[in-house]
């Protein structure tokens, strides 16, 4: 068979046919980040979450709405006065990735998603002898253990900020928190949800040009039971031992959310 031949044959057959023939099969298609959640302030407001949890002990009325949209961006403050249904702690978080008002997207063990924004910490937001999380990977439901946690964390007097998996308390990746302070830093946060040994994460900060820091885990535990869920906001323990606490907020804008596929 001529090499003209051979090529017209393999075109009209394809990569199966092809292969018949002694030709190579054509590449298979490339997995990419498909987005699946792209929510805007203004259009959508806090029915962008699977659920908000604005003092939910009603704690201090004359607060609410402490979770509300400023500027194009989502506010969360925090009161030395409020306080979450278990006392000894704070929480002002909304949760989950709602693309309608009757569906939210569920991150699937097998599956990578990957959740990008950019969030403003100010210097009032200080990191904390005891847990100070600003994002949550959890499991639905009340009283369930965090699977993955963004955390303010004071560590030998300094302040930082780290990823951490609390299922088998493993540390992803920390740097400074002062760098952080009163300026935006875009989060690039990337996990496949896997039992066991089976799942993956990568945590990245950077000012937009410029990486901060930019840590990867294989071969952990990012699953425990249901689906994997993630939250953002405030949740605080008042246990902290470096008088760091206070009134403050955080803010979130440009949350964007893919799926590898």
């Amino acid at each position: 068979m001529g090499t003209s031949r051979r090529t017209l044959l393999g075109a009209a057959l394809g990569g199966a046919a092809a292969a018949a023939v002694g030709l190579p099969a054509a590449p298979a298609s490339a997995s990419s980040w498909v987005l699946k959640w792209n929510p805007s302030p203004y259009d959508d407001g806090l029915g962008a979450f699977e659920t908000v949890e604005d003092d939910r002990a009603d704690s201090h009325p004359e607060g609410q709405p402490h979770i509300y949209v400023e500027d194009n961006t989502y506010r969360f403050n925090m009161h030395m006065v409020d306080r979450d249904t278990s006392t000894d702690r704070q929480r002002q978080e909304v949760t989950g990735n709602r693309t309608s008002a009757g569906s939210y997207l569920q991150w699937l063990p097998g599956q990578t998603w990957r959740v990008t924004y950019w969030m403003y910490i100010p210097g009032s937001l200080k990191a904390t002898t005891s847990f100070t999380h600003i994002m949550q990977m959890k499991q639905p439901g009340t009283g369930t253990s965090p699977i993955v946690v963004q955390s303010l964390r004071r560590v030998s007097g300094a302040q930082t900020i780290e990823l951490v998996l609390p299922i088998s308390g493993t540390l992803v990746g920390r740097t400074s928190l002062d760098p952080l302070h009163d300026t935006w830093t875009k989060v690039d946060f990337r996990i496949k949800v896997g039992d066991g040994t089976s799942g993956t994460v990568r945590w990245i900060l950077s000012d937009g040009t410029n990486t901060i820091i930019d840590k990867s885990l294989t071969g952990v535990d990012t699953f425990l039971d249901d689906r994997v869920r993630p939250k953002w906001g405030i949740y605080r323990s008042l246990g902290d031992t470096s008088g760091s606490l206070q009134d403050t907020y955080i803010r979130f804008k440009d949350f964007r959310g893919y799926q590898l596929v």
